[in-house]
C-alpha cells in the first residue's frame, strides 16, 4: 500500500539548489519515508517531471514547472492511480504552483484577479480556472513549502526533519491558546474563541496589545490570528478607527514559536509564499517563519480574505472549522478537508466571497501529522498482534487496524465531497447589474448604511452545476424537494468599495452581499477585508 505520496518537481529543485542541494533534499526525504514506516504507513516519492514515474501513474510528466494545468493533470494521475490516504506537495510555488483560479469577486475593488490556492489538487474535477468547479474536495492534502526564490536548501531540510520527528501530544498541550484580533473585530473573534475553547479570556486585541508578545504567550501551541495583512508583508496589523498598529511581526516571533504549534490565520495574504529577496530586510513571510520554527500546521490565505466585524462568516468559519478538527484529534490534512467540506455546506448555496474563501486558503505542513492524540474506544490490531492474535490468526489481518480506519474515513470523505459538488448551488457572474430601479436603490441604501461610498456593483446568478453525477434518479428527487419550489430568479448583488490612504498600511475593502428572489432583496450581509 502507498498510504502517503509526496509529489514534487526534482528538476525545479535542481535549478534552485544545484545537484548537491537536490541530493541533500532527497536524503532528507528518505529520512521522512523511514520515519513514516516506523509509524506504520508506507510513503513514496513521485517526481511529477520524471517520465518514468509518471508512466507508472498513466500520466504525462510536467515539462513546464510553472504550468498550473500540467501540474493539476499530473497530480490527478498520481491520485487516481494510487488513491493514497495522504498527498503532500513538496516545494513552494516556484516548484509546484498554486492553481490560478479566477476570483469571482474581481472587477470590483477586490483587486485579486486570481484566488491562488491548492484546493483543485484536492478535487476530482479536471483542470479549470473556474473557482466554483472546486467546492467539493475529496482528498487529504497539504503542502510543505521551501522558500520561494531560495538558493540554499537548509530551510526545507529543516521542515522535512520536523515532519520526520513529529509526535502527537495530549489535548492539554493545546488547551491554552494565543489569539490576537484587530480591535474592530473584537466581537467576531471573541465568538470564535468561545466556540473553539469555551472562553475568550485568552484573546488579545490590537491596539493596544502586541507586537512584542511574551515568550509564554507565543509558546502556546494553538494560534488564532484575525488581523489585517498586506501583500509581500511580514507583519499583521490591528485596527481601532484609523489607527493600524503592528500587531504581529514575523521578525519578532522568529525563534519563539513552540514546536508543534498549529496556526489558523484569517489575515489577508497570511499564507502568501512570497520571495523574501524582494524585501530590503529579507524577512520571510509569516507562514514561512512559523514553519521554520517547527510549527506543524499553518492554515492561511494567499490573497484578500473576508469576514464580518460582528458574528462569524467566511474566513472566520473556515479557520474555526480547521482548528476545531485539529483539537478533536484529526490529522492536519483531514482537518483541512473536513473544514472545507463543512464550509461548503454551511449555507443553502455559495456566494462569490465564500467561493473565493474556499479557493484561497491552503494547508501548509505535512498532512499526515496528527498534533493531538485523542483516545478512542477502539483497540487497533497491527503488525505486532496482541495476545490471542498470534500465529495463523494474525495472518488473516490484511492491514493494520489504523490503516483500515483511515480507509473507511477516506471513503466517507470522498462520498461527501462528490455529493457537495453535485448538489451545492453556486453564484456565477451575471451580465445584468442592478444599475437602476428599486433593486438598485435598495442595494445602494444598504451600502450607505454600511458606510460604503461610491460602490461598484456586481451581480451573480445562483446555479446548480450540470454534471454527469446528477443521474435521472437524482434529478427526480430534487424535482420533488422543497428547494425546487423556491421563487425563480435567485441571485446575489454586491456593492463593494475600497479605501487606501498613505497612513494606512493595508488596503481596506468593504462589501454588502444581498440575496434576491423574484426582483426583491430578501437578505444581506456585510464583509470586511482581513
Amino acid at each position: 500500500m502507498n498510504e502517503k505520496i509526496i509529489v514534487t518537481n526534482l528538476g525545479a529543485f535542481k535549478k534552485k539548489y544545484g545537484a548537491k542541494g537536490l541530493a541533500k533534499i532527497r536524503t532528507a526525504v528518505r529520512k521522512l519515508i523511514s520515519a513514516d514506516k516506523a509509524r506504520g504507513f508506507h510513503t513514496r516519492l513521485v517526481a511529477l517531471d520524471r517520465s518514468s514515474d509518471m508512466k507508472k501513474m498513466k500520466g504525462t510528466a510536467v515539462s513546464d514547472p510553472s504550468s498550473p494545468r500540467q501540474n493539476k493533470s499530473a497530480i490527478d494521475a498520481v491520485f487516481t492511480s494510487i488513491r493514497p490516504d495522504y498527498l503532500m506537495i513538496l516545494g513552494a510555488t516556484d516548484v509546484i504552483p498554486h492553481q490560478d483560479l479566477i476570483n469571482p469577486a474581481y472587477d470590483g475593488d477586490d483587486v485579486d484577479e486570481y484566488a491562488y490556492g491548492d484546493i483543485p489538487y484536492a478535487c476530482e474535477q479536471p483542470f479549470s480556472q473556474q473557482a466554483d468547479k472546486f467546492i467539493g474536495p475529496t482528498r487529504v492534502l497539504g503542502r510543505l513549502p521551501d522558500l520561494t526564490g531560495a538558493t540554499d536548501p537548509a530551510y526545507l531540510i529543516g521542515l522535512l526533519d520536523t515532519a520526520a520527528k513529529w509526535t502527537s501530544r495530549q489535548p492539554s498541550d493545546y488547551a491554552d491558546y494565543f489569539a490576537v484580533s484587530a480591535h474592530e473585530w473584537a466581537k467576531s473573534t471573541k465568538l470564535s474563541m468561545q466556540k473553539l475553547f469555551g472562553s475568550d479570556k485568552g484573546l488579545s486585541l490590537s491596539p493596544t496589545a502586541g507586537p512584542k508578545w511574551s515568550n509564554a504567550l507565543l509558546g502556546r501551541r494553538a494560534h488564532f490570528i484575525n488581523c489585517h495583512g498586506g501583500q509581500t508583508d511580514p507583519q499583521f496589523y490591528g485596527q481601532k478607527g484609523n489607527n493600524y498598529p503592528v500587531a504581529h511581526d514575523a521578525a519578532f516571533v522568529m525563534g519563539k514559536i513552540a514546536e508543534g504549534t498549529v496556526a489558523a490565520v484569517e489575515c489577508c495574504y497570511g499564507g502568501e509564499l512570497y520571495d523574501s529577496n524582494l524585501l530590503t530586510s529579507k524577512q520571510k513571510g509569516m507562514c514561512n517563519t512559523y514553519l521554520g520554527d517547527k510549527t506543524y500546521g499553518y492554515f492561511g490565505s494567499s490573497t484578500i480574505a473576508y469576514g464580518p466585524a460582528e458574528g462569524n462568516g467566511s474566513a472566520d468559519l473556515l479557520c474555526q472549522y480547521f482548528l476545531r478538527r485539529v483539537l478533536a484529534g484529526a490529522s492536519l490534512g483531514r482537518a483541512a478537508l473536513e473544514a472545507r467540506q463543512e464550509f461548503a455546506q454551511a449555507g443553502p448555496d455559495l456566494d462569490p466571497f465564500d467561493i473565493k474563501t474556499l479557493a484561497q486558503f491552503s494547508l501548509f505542513g505535512d498532512p499526515s501529522i496528527q498534533p493531538i492524540a485523542i483516545p478512542t474506544p477502539h483497540i487497533t490490531l497491527g503488525a505486532k498482534p496482541t495476545k490471542g492474535f498470534r500465529g495463523a490468526a494474525a495472518k488473516t489481518l490484511p492491514a493494520t487496524g489504523s490503516s483500515i480506519a483511515r480507509a473507511e474515513r477516506r471513503r466517507q470523505l470522498l462520498t461527501k465531497g462528490l455529493f457537495i459538488s453535485a448538489t451545492q448551488p453556486v453564484a456565477r457572474r451575471a451580465s445584468r447589474s442592478p444599475a437602476s430601479g428599486a433593486l438598485a436603490e435598495a442595494l445602494r441604501r444598504l451600502a450607505s448604511e454600511a458606510n460604503i461610498t461610491s460602490p461598484k456593483m456586481i451581480s451573480f446568478r445562483v446555479e446548480l452545476e450540470s454534471t454527469p453525477a446528477r443521474d435521472a434518479t437524482t434529478k427526480k428527487v430534487f424535482a420533488a424537494a422543497p428547494a425546487a419550489r423556491l421563487p425563480e430568479g435567485g441571485a446575489y448583488h454586491v456593492a463593494i468599495s475600497s479605501h487606501a490612504a498613505s497612513d494606512v498600511p493595508v488596503k481596506q475593502v468593504k462589501a454588502v452581499i444581498a440575496k434576491e428572489f423574484n426582483g426583491k432583496l430578501v437578505s444581506y450581509r456585510e464583509l470586511l477585508s482581513r
